[in-house]
C-alpha cells in the first residue's frame, strides 16, 4: 500500500502544482487514500520531495532530482511494482501495467531521464513512449528488462 501511495503522490505532483500538505493529502483522499498529515509529512520525507519555485512563482513539489542511488532506486521499485509487459511499434516503446499504476510508472520513467526516450503519455494501464529511434526502442526495452531482472 505505501510504495502504491509513494508512485500515487508521485504521479499527482508531476500533474499538479501541489503546495501544502494539506494539499497533497487533499488530492490523495480523493484518489481513495485515506491518510493523515503525519502520513502525508512522512511520505514527503521518504520520497525526498522539495519543493521549488514552479513558472508563476509559486512554490510546488518536487522530486529532488539527486542522482544518487537512493532516488533510483524509488523509481526502479515504482517500475518493477507497475510492470505487466511491453512491446514495440517502430520507435514507439507501449508497456502495460497494473491498472492504475500507469502514470506513476511513466513519470519514473520520465525522471529517469533516459536519453532514449524523448517522452511518455500514459492511460490508466498503458504508457506509450516516444522513443527517438527503432534502434533506441531496443536500448531502452533492454534497459527495463535488466531493471526488472535486478534485485
Amino acid at each position: 500500500m505505501k510504495t502504491q501511495r509513494h508512485a500515487k503522490i508521485i504521479e499527482l505532483i508531476s500533474k499538479y502544482s501541489i503546495e501544502t500538505q494539506e494539499e497533497l493529502a487533499a488530492r490523495l483522499q480523493e484518489a481513495g487514500y485515506q491518510v493523515t498529515q503525519a502520513t502525508v509529512s512522512r511520505d514527503i520525507r521518504e520520497l525526498k520531495l522539495t519543493k521549488m519555485a514552479s513558472e508563476d512563482g509559486r512554490q510546488k513539489y518536487m522530486v529532488y532530482q539527486e542522482r544518487d542511488d537512493v532516488t533510483n532506486q524509488k523509481y526502479v521499485r515504482v517500475l518493477r511494482d507497475g510492470f505487466l509487459s511491453m512491446d514495440m511499434a517502430q520507435n514507439i516503446l507501449v508497456i502495460k501495467t497494473v491498472s492504475g499504476m500507469a502514470m506513476a510508472v511513466a513519470a519514473a520513467l520520465d525522471a529517469m531521464r533516459w536519453s532514449e526516450i524523448v517522452g511518455c503519455i500514459a492511460g490508466d494501464d498503458t504508457i506509450m513512449c516516444a522513443v527517438r529511434s527503432v534502434d533506441d526502442t531496443l536500448v531502452a526495452m533492454e534497459r527495463i528488462r535488466k531493471i526488472l531482472g535486478s534485485n
